[in-house]
């Protein structure tokens, strides 16, 4: 049932059309035009800017007000309380576990943390200059091929078994492309780990030489899996929401969204992070590159500063700066030449009048860039590594739609191109 209804009057049309008008638990209304199409008329909005192309219980995004909500729990309480895989149950069964039940989700997700032996020969088909983000695309596509006992989509466990395999194996998948790489074996993942520690472990040790992992780095690398694990209808949500419309599998369907993800407008923010701290070279040139940023006419763009959804602050932020701290502290890096020209860009942004009154804030990519370079990946990885976090989100989103109603997707569009004309001769 509609909550209310709203009326449009189009020139050539008679009858005063009405439209159902929706209310959610938060957020703008939302007006049904699924009747116009039988009107003859379509509504036109690039970038879906104004479209809600879905009903969703997961993720509530306020950019305004600096709000990010994951099934209703803010992602600085989740941050601070939480851990990732406490935050995967949530995104994917809509409450958090009991203590039996996180228990057991923990125990299924190191149980799976292995990938088909057959499949580290599949990496031998890629340069080992190629970019991470490519080989991803291909090796999380291809899951599909070894563990296609799970591939029925209307079955809901071969769903959750799905879901659990691409948590489980999608930082296994990010290491393996990392160590081949830079020639170095792969390193099997060990079940005592916790699933941060695992990831670092398999990116670092060596056959010959297992470090323990330092709680520190596991815990920063903890958050920022949890910080990127979902935000709501973005690009690569819905790339993963439009395959799997189809009936695509969910490997499949992950592996699109891995290729939107790779785009720089999307993905590639914490990358641009460090690509600029490169450029700026010294901090004695940072007075230069501030008024460059403040210059309309210059192209330079301080990366990590504000962000296109949260117009005030970042909700993730906080927390991330204060994990960025702890590693930086941990590893001695204070003096580092590059994370010096980070700490004085921020020092910048938050106390300048230009920044402040533009919103222009150290974001969620400006700290996390700054952590993964710390740690030592790097900085082609770090969409991989968004990749790897993400993947709770999409494949919740994914779910959602596999379990509702849904239709295949099918935008429409202007056409203004030429009229039927005739083939000459």
């Amino acid at each position: 049932m509609a909550d209310k209804k709203a009326t449009l009057k189009v020139d050539g049309i008679e009858e005063t059309l009405e439209l159902p008008v929706y209310e959610g638990s938060l957020g703008p209304d939302v007006v049904d035009v699924r009747s116009l199409s039988g009107k003859g008329l379509f509504t036109y909005d690039p970038g879906f800017m104004s479209t809600a192309a879905t009903e969703s219980k997961i993720t509530y995004i306020d950019g305004a007000a600096g709000v990010l909500l994951h099934r209703g729990y803010p992602i600085d309480q989740l941050a601070e309380k939480s851990d990732y895989l406490e935050t995967c149950y949530l995104l994917l069964h809509g409450e958090l576990p009991t203590a039996q039940e996180k228990e057991t989700f923990v125990s299924t997700i190191k149980n799976h943390t292995m990938v088909h032996e057959q499949l580290s020969h599949f990496f031998n088909g890629f340069r080992r200059d190629a970019h991470p983000m490519a080989v991803m695309c291909g090796v999380v596509g291809a899951l599909s091929a070894f563990y296609h006992d799970s591939l029925d989509i209307h079955d809901e466990h071969h769903r959750v078994v799905s879901a659990h395999r691409l948590i489980a194996k999608m930082p296994t998948l990010a290491a393996m492309v990392y160590k081949y790489s830079i020639g170095q074996p792969f390193m099997y993942p060990r079940n005592e780990l916790s699933y941060s520690e695992n990831f670092l472990h398999m990116m670092f040790n060596t056959p010959c030489d297992e470090k323990k992992i330092s709680p520190v780095l596991a815990k920063a690398m903890d958050r920022i899996f949890l910080l990127h694990a979902d935000h709501e209808q973005n690009a690569s949500t819905s790339t993963v929401r439009l395959a799997g419309s189809t009936g695509a599998n969910p490997f499949a369907c992950i592996a699109s969204g891995i290729a939107a993800l790779w785009g720089p407008a999307h993905g590639g923010a914490n990358e641009a992070v460090l690509n600029m701290l490169t450029e700026i070279g010294d901090e004695s040139n940072i007075d230069k590159f501030i008024d460059k940023a403040k210059d309309k006419e210059d192209p330079f763009r301080l990366m990590g500063f504000g962000h296109r959804v949260y117009k005030n602050f970042d909700p993730r932020a906080k927390v991330m700066k204060q994990t960025c701290d702890e590693v930086l502290a941990e590893l001695g890096m204070e003096d580092d030449p590059l994370l010096k020209i980070a700490m004085k860009l921020e020092k910048i942004a938050t106390e300048d009048e230009y920044f402040v009154k533009r919103g222009l804030y150290p974001n969620v990519d400006f700290y996390s860039g700054i952590i993964l370079k710390a740690i030592g990946i790097p900085t082609e990885m770090f969409t991989v590594i968004f990749a790897t976090g993400r993947t709770p989100g999409w494949i919740a989103h994914w779910n959602e739609m596999i379990s509702s109603d849904y239709r295949i997707g099918r935008p429409r569009q202007l056409y203004t191109g030429h009229p039927k004309r005739d083939y000459p001769g």
